[in-house]
């Protein structure tokens, strides 16, 4: 008789899946998520190819053709010196993709850090430094964006520092509260008796236990900083002519709503919202698959 060889059922064989796995598929499966990621990823082909296909220059001006209304031959008119609003809408979300993530990636950075060290040390060091993190947060970060830009200058990457940098008390907040619970767990205890050090604790033992809310608070901080950007764009502080950003085209262009030009404004309004609606969206189910 020949023996009868057994094997022990794999994962795949009894349909179990890791944890990153089900998040995975419970992303597939969120519409929510789908929907934000869609119309971000639409974005981001604009931003990547829109030049390719935008079709006119965004920044050559025809005055001739000045303020005309939307129509077959501009599907969204043009601004006040004859730009077509199309090509700018198109070719403007790449500065606020890229300005805005790098800021929102910087926050997330520090923010972790900082959350890492006042939870794990608490004591006077979670003292000291979540008094420091509470004085930012009291103040708008429009207010701490603002006194930075002037006082630093106004560039790009004065905009990344500042936003990330204002953005990085809300996530260290959020990551102390997370470590603080982790920090009684036995995991941590055991790295402690077997003499790790605390940077070794805090990133290679407690990181990866708190990556669920990072990636949340990211999410959530993405469309924050998007419209952080907009808005000093609009205000003169952030992105500068000739980019066809998105708030410094509305910047530029606002005065015009009042004789009856709304296209000129409009469509670069309707890019913004869409554009944190659907971050939004997605942080909506990035927190659903997480929760599941």
């Amino acid at each position: 008789m020949s023996a009868v060889q057994t094997t022990s059922p794999t994962p795949d064989d009894t349909g179990e899946r890791g944890p990153l796995a089900e998040v995975y598929f419970s992303l597939l499966r969120s519409r929510t998520f789908l929907v934000g990621l869609a119309i971000v990823l639409f974005w981001v082909a604009c931003a990547i190819f829109g030049e390719h296909f935008a079709p006119y220059d965004p920044l050559a001006d025809d005055i001739i053709d000045a303020l005309a209304p939307p129509s077959a031959e501009h599907w969204f008119g043009t601004d006040q010196i004859g730009r077509d609003v199309f090509s700018r809408v198109i070719v403007g979300s790449r500065d606020i993709l890229t300005v805005g993530p790098l800021a929102t990636l910087l926050a997330t950075v520090a923010g972790t850090a900082l959350g890492l060290i006042t939870g794990y040390f608490r004591g006077l060091v979670d003292d000291v430094v979540s008094r420091i993190l509470e004085a930012f947060m009291a103040i708008p970060v429009v207010i701490v964006a603002l006194s930075a830009i002037v006082a630093l200058g106004t560039s790009k990457t004065t905009v990344i520092v500042v936003i990330g940098l204002s953005f990085a008390p809300i996530i260290a907040r959020t990551v102390r509260s997370a470590v603080l619970a982790e920090r009684e767990l036995d995991y941590v205890a055991a790295a402690q008796l077997r003499h790790e050090s605390a940077l070794h604790t805090m990133f290679v033992e407690i990181l990866p236990n708190v990556i669920p809310p990072i990636l949340v608070e990211t999410t959530v901080r993405l469309g924050y900083a998007i419209f952080a950007v907009a808005t000093l764009s609009f205000m003169g502080f952030g992105i500068q002519p000739p980019s066809p950003d998105w708030g410094l085209s509305i910047s530029n262009n606002y005065g015009m709503i009042g004789g009856g030009f709304s296209w000129t404004v409009l469509f670069d309004a309707l890019a913004i919202a869409s554009l944190v609606i659907g971050v939004n969206l997605m942080a909506d189910g990035v927190h659903g698959a997480l929760n599941d």
